[in-house]
């Protein structure tokens, strides 16, 4: 079995990266986890945070809003609602992704659903604590 796999991140707007990495660091939604190859088939949503791959010219990496990634033994496939390299996400950058995720957890409220309050008010603290990363 090799020891490496193929890796794929694309958001509606671009392709960010197709490299063959050795791992994934991956923020998943019920938690971080990490593919590699041999990895058992998983699909899982993906949380605000950071998305590492290290391959053999370092590491790349990611700021990721949400959306899937598609594990397999050989492969993983990310398709990521907004995605950054991270040395593109500025002071302003990471300020609009706040005010956006306030702006969530302000509606979440209004809706009156106690599910979707939770879930906006996660995401907020996971697009806060990108900035301190």
């Amino acid at each position: 079995m090799a020891d490496t796999l193929q890796f794929d991140l694309v958001s509606p707007e671009r392709r960010l990266s197709s490299v063959t990495a050795r791992e994934v660091q991956i923020p998943g939604t019920d938690g971080d986890l990490t593919a590699m190859a041999g990895h058992v088939p998983t699909i899982t949503t993906l949380r605000p945070g950071i998305l590492r791959v290290l391959h053999t010219g370092g590491t790349e990496e990611f700021v990721v809003s949400g959306g899937f990634a598609e594990i397999t033994a050989t492969n993983v496939s990310v398709l990521a609602e907004q995605a950054l390299p991270r040395a593109e996400v500025t002071a302003d950058v990471h300020a609009r992704m706040v005010a956006e995720a306030r702006e969530a957890v302000v509606t979440a409220q209004g809706a009156g659903d106690s599910s979707r309050v939770d879930e906006a008010a996660k995401a907020l603290a996971d697009v806060e604590a990108i900035g301190t990363r």
